[in-house]
């Protein structure tokens, strides 16, 4: 019974604070990738981060299928126990399609983007996604 209870009011409170169901619920249609990529680098300045960060501006930010792009350093203020600090430039890009990442992986930029940079690169750790 209390569970009956505190579902009906989350629902109510979904309803009043104007989520739709369409956001709430909706999971159909074409799955998003999200593309997340965290640089660890042999020379981590602000000038070599900052370059990285650029670069990915430059040959990465404007592929077709492309709905969110960004890239930037990581945040030294924070130091929480949660926080992982063992990368220096991240770089986030959100998908329409696998398809459209599928074909980023082999667009020339990426590879030049690649080539110009990977001397610098002590690791690269890639985590992809599947979002609706």
């Amino acid at each position: 019974m209390r569970n009956s209870t505190l579902l009906i009011i989350f629902a109510a409170v979904l309803t009043l604070s104007g989520c739709t169901n369409e956001w709430v619920i909706n999971r159909q249609g074409p799955m998003r990738l999200v593309h997340n990529v965290y640089f660890t680098l042999n020379d981590d300045s602000e000038a070599a981060q900052a370059k990285l960060v650029n670069d990915c501006y430059k040959y990465l930010s404007k592929h077709p299928g492309i709905a969110f792009f960004a890239a930037g350093e990581r945040v030294e203020a924070h130091e929480r126990d949660v926080n992982i600090r063992d990368w220096d430039v991240s770089l986030h890009i959100v998908f329409e399609s696998k398809d459209y990442h599928d074909q980023y992986q082999k667009a020339p930029e990426h590879y030049k983007f690649i080539d110009e940079n990977k001397e610098n690169w002590k690791s690269v750790r890639v985590f992809d996604s599947f979002i609706k």
